[in-house]
């Protein structure tokens, strides 16, 4: 596959439904030179799943079914907007881990709204029920090749941006952004993924060679606890010798406070996870070395101005 050319394609199909998210530069406390920030998290519905839902959408006929996505919460939202923009009908599963400011926003946004006991993959199982049993579309959170293009298209437009770094640290979950990021990129720049220690898909995946299962918790668990690493995140990474760093909760809530006081953005745990990494040592960047830092969501619970 072409990924920069899915890319690109994705990016004209996405014109005018996406917004064009910007970026900043500031010092962080410990790093020689200023860091670059991309600020996903004012992305339609608080984060860059937006990017992928609309490129699904618009790639492909919709069954008159319409549509079905499980999600952490983030995903859920993003396909239930873009359904409402298109004029689709969407069912959304979310776990009860998704939390009520996420189950808030996609009710919302007009989606049936299925709130499933337990974790991400127990609402992922009743979705794929629900798609086989009506022959709805599936819109898959992180690992289908139109979800990757789409998140591809964060990284392509930051580029055009002016994007001067070395190294890019990316959150994962299931590694869908950065799978976009490093199918975009081929390699050009370093990428770096963090996740937290208590839910390490990638981690897992690339010590044990092919994707595992893991256990997931934390308080970054409602958008990057996926159980298991997608095959094109995997396959990605080890292709291009990407590693995984891991970072404790304790860190990501100090990189959440230290964004709002310091540069006013207010992200949630998922999206302070990457500027964990710089914060905490987990990533020590060599000197000369310019970093940028992907901040990938803002849903913050419990929902501060509710």
């Amino acid at each position: 596959m072409d990924w920069k050319d899915q890319i690109a394609a994705a990016a004209q199909r996405n014109r005018g439904h996406v917004r064009c998210t910007p970026v900043i530069n500031a010092p962080v406390p410990g790093v020689e030179l200023p860091v670059a920030f991309k600020l996903e998290q004012m992305q339609h519905t608080g984060s860059f799943k937006a990017r992928g839902a609309f490129n699904t959408l618009l790639s492909q006929p919709v069954p008159a079914a319409g549509l079905v996505a499980a999600s952490g919460g983030n995903h859920g939202a993003a396909v239930a907007f873009a359904a409402h923009e298109l004029g689709h009908t969407a069912r959304i599963f979310v776990p009860e881990m998704a939390g009520p400011s996420k189950i808030s926003l996609i009710e919302r946004v007009g989606a049936e709204l299925t709130v499933v006991p337990g974790e991400y993959a127990n609402a992922l199982a009743m979705a794929r029920e629900v798609e086989d049993a009506a022959g709805a579309m599936q819109v898959h959170a992180y690992d289908a090749p139109a979800t990757v293009a789409g998140q591809g298209t964060c990284m392509a437009e930051w580029e055009d941006q002016g994007l001067e770094a070395d190294t890019l640290l990316i959150a994962v979950g299931g590694g869908g952004l950065i799978a976009g990021a490093m199918a975009w990129l081929g390699g050009r720049r370093r990428i770096v993924a963090v996740e937290p220690e208590t839910s390490r898909a990638l981690h897992a995946a690339l010590d044990a060679g092919r994707p595992v299962d893991v256990e997931v918790s934390g308080v970054a668990a409602n958008a990057l606890g996926a159980r298991r690493i997608g095959d094109i995140c995997f396959g990605l990474a080890q292709a291009q010798g990407v590693g995984s760093v891991l970072v404790s909760d304790e860190a990501i809530l100090a990189a959440q406070r230290w964004l709002w006081r310091e540069l006013r953005q207010l992200v949630e745990p998922a999206g302070a996870t990457a500027l964990a990494a710089l914060m905490s040592g987990a990533y020590r960047p060599a000197p000369g070395e310019r970093v940028a830092v992907l901040l990938c969501g803002g849903n913050v619970a419990p929902d501060p101005l509710v």
